[in-house]
């Protein structure tokens, strides 16, 4: 794993995605020290609404990529925003990884009837179209922040569990699995210091792009009106505010949605790289 990682961050994909991702990342988190204006401030809306990018506002100071149709300052509405798209994304997807491998492994390690009920659920889940379930799921609960996560969370565990199964049916028929057995482990001892850490490669490369999902899914339901409720920034939220005036002010709805792009091909750099660096035959 150690060579790995090391390989992994010697790829040009993984240090380009990360680069990408680290530059929100570290936007969202200075944006209390970095970002000229307050995202939710409403100055003036009739002098300040529908600025230019590179306009100077009544105050003289300068909007670096304008303002909406209430006159809020957009680069700081990007970077607050990065906050919630990326949280969510993240947390949304190590969730999902988290509930699919417990179900995955579990399914593969006590077999019988235990396998044939947690796939039976997977499979079932499957069937479900997830767009269908998540638009079911936040228009019967007030939208939230965390029940955004949730519910991405609990539609999208499905495939990470049975990626799981199928990579610890395949440690269990290792030999250092048999001599575990053959020592006395018990099944969780087995599972947790010698099928987890053997299996977990694609499950990881699975929730890197993940990630990307999710944040393409949220910025999807705020457009919707189903995300993140106003005022608080996201980019979901953000294109969707700027959806009535893509003629009089592109911008509005233009940056946000190139920054969900750049954060999706962030995202699917580094899990490609990851990849690749924890397949010996793609070295």
């Amino acid at each position: 794993m150690t060579a790995s990682l090391r390989f992994a961050l010697r790829d040009r994909r993984v240090l380009a995605g990360g680069a990408i991702l680290g530059a929100f990342a570290l936007a969202g988190l200075l944006a209390p020290w970095i970002v000229p204006h307050d995202p939710l401030a409403q100055p003036d809306i009739l002098r300040t609404r529908f600025l230019a990018p590179l306009a100077a506002g009544p105050d003289g100071a300068v909007r670096w990529l304008g303002t909406d149709q209430l006159g809020r300052d957009l680069l700081s509405r990007l970077a607050y925003g990065a906050r919630i798209s990326l949280a969510v994304g993240v947390l949304a997807a190590v969730l999902a990884a988290v509930i699919g491998t417990a179900i995955g492994a579990f399914a593969a390690l006590f077999r019988g009837a235990v396998e044939r009920v947690l796939m039976a659920a997977t499979d079932a889940a499957l069937a479900l179209p997830r767009l269908v379930l998540l638009l079911a799921l936040v228009a019967l609960l007030s939208p939230s922040a965390p029940l955004v996560v949730l519910v991405l969370a609990l539609t999208g565990w499905m495939p990470v569990a049975r990626l799981a199964r199928a990579e610890v049916l395949g440690v269990l028929g290792r030999p250092y699995a048999d001599a575990a057995r053959a020592a006395g482990s018990s099944p969780v001892r087995l599972l947790v210091r010698h099928l987890l850490p053997n299996a977990l490669t694609p499950v990881i490369v699975a929730t890197a792009l993940g990630v990307g999902n999710a944040i393409t899914l949220e910025a999807g339901l705020a457009f919707l009106g189903l995300g993140i409720p106003a005022p608080t920034p996201s980019w979901g939220n953000m294109i969707a505010s700027g959806r009535d005036a893509l003629v009089q002010a592109p911008w509005i709805a233009t940056f946000p949605g190139l920054a969900v792009a750049l954060a999706v091909v962030g995202c699917n750099l580094v899990g490609d790289g990851i990849r690749d660096a924890m397949d010996p035959t793609a070295r």
